[in-house]
């Protein structure tokens, strides 16, 4: 049985552990937050990029470009979101784990000779697929790009993948990222990214109240359009992964925060059980002596 200053020196530890779980539970909560504004700020550029596609699209002409283009897919690149910090409970493991399934798909899809290259964002996500030893797949690190990366280095990294999309070094590029919906709830999400597909336009609206003359031509637009389209979807990605993580901390933390409550009153229980037994033994003691004289 534990003594009284062992009880009183865990009750002390796992208070320290309750202030410090809900000091970090409010720091996660405040980054979720601002993850939040910057996907609000997103909006009205991405808005106005699928409104020009949507005008573009209503228009009587035809559409090329490198970015569209359909091939045999034999080497795919999937990049993948996750964290570059721990304690977001098992935010890290759900990605790994829909990353294999992924994986098998590709296989059942493309046949057993496809090529997998994977593109980790994120240390804690990295240091997982490193650990992949399966045939035909392979690990290739962007220097510089996290999971915090923004700005330049999200336009720097988009770029990348177009070149190496129309350059042939990979003939489909996915997206594999946990999508924010809620403190509570955030959704595995599997995009396709390049080449862009119909059905990304899909919730496209096509204004029809005024027509719209095109200088140079629609096919021109459209082409400078689309990477300013592909950008903003990897910058909403981006900051997606970066409000799902704080989220999930946030998730984490509260249970941790709990635990501690809950073990902190046991411990508190046991504590003043004991003292009180100890009191009432010496009580007994002092009217044994008393008795005796």
């Amino acid at each position: 049985m534990a003594t009284l200053r062992e009880l009183k020196g865990r009750i002390g530890s796992v208070a320290s552990s309750e202030k410090i779980t809900g000091a970090m539970k409010m720091i996660s909560s405040a980054k979720m937050h601002k993850a939040e504004q910057a996907l609000k700020r997103l909006l009205p550029f991405r808005n106005q990029i699928e409104t020009i596609i949507g005008n573009l699209l209503s228009a009587d002409a035809e559409f090329s470009s490198p970015l569209l283009d359909a091939r045999d897919v034999k080497r795919v690149g999937v990049v993948v979101f996750g964290s570059d910090d721990g304690l977001c409970g098992a935010y890290n493991v759900n990605v790994f784990k829909h990353l294999l399934v992924k994986m098998a798909e590709y296989r059942k899809e493309y046949g057993e000779g496809v090529e997998v290259e994977v593109i980790p964002v994120g240390s804690k996500i990295a240091k997982s697929v490193n650990k992949l030893a399966l045939k035909g797949v392979t690990v290739k690190a962007v220097d510089g790009v996290d999971s915090k990366t923004a700005g330049d280095g999200v336009k720097n990294f988009i770029a990348q993948l177009q070149q190496r999309f129309i350059a042939g070094e990979l003939d489909k590029v996915d997206t594999l990222y946990m999508s924010f919906k809620s403190v509570s709830r955030q959704v595995l999400t599997a995009d396709q990214l390049l080449p862009v597909v119909q059905e990304s336009f899909d919730s496209v609206e096509v204004s029809s109240s005024r027509p719209y003359i095109f200088e140079p031509d629609a096919s021109t637009i459209f082409t400078n359009v689309l990477p300013l389209f592909l950008l903003s979807t990897i910058q909403e990605i981006f900051t997606e992964n970066r409000a799902s993580e704080q989220a999930a901390r946030v998730m984490a933390m509260q249970s941790a925060n709990d635990n501690a409550k809950k073990l902190l009153e046991q411990l508190r229980l046991e504590y003043n059980k004991l003292r009180q037994q100890s009191i009432t033994n010496e009580l007994l003691d002092i009217v044994g002596g008393q008795v005796k004289n």
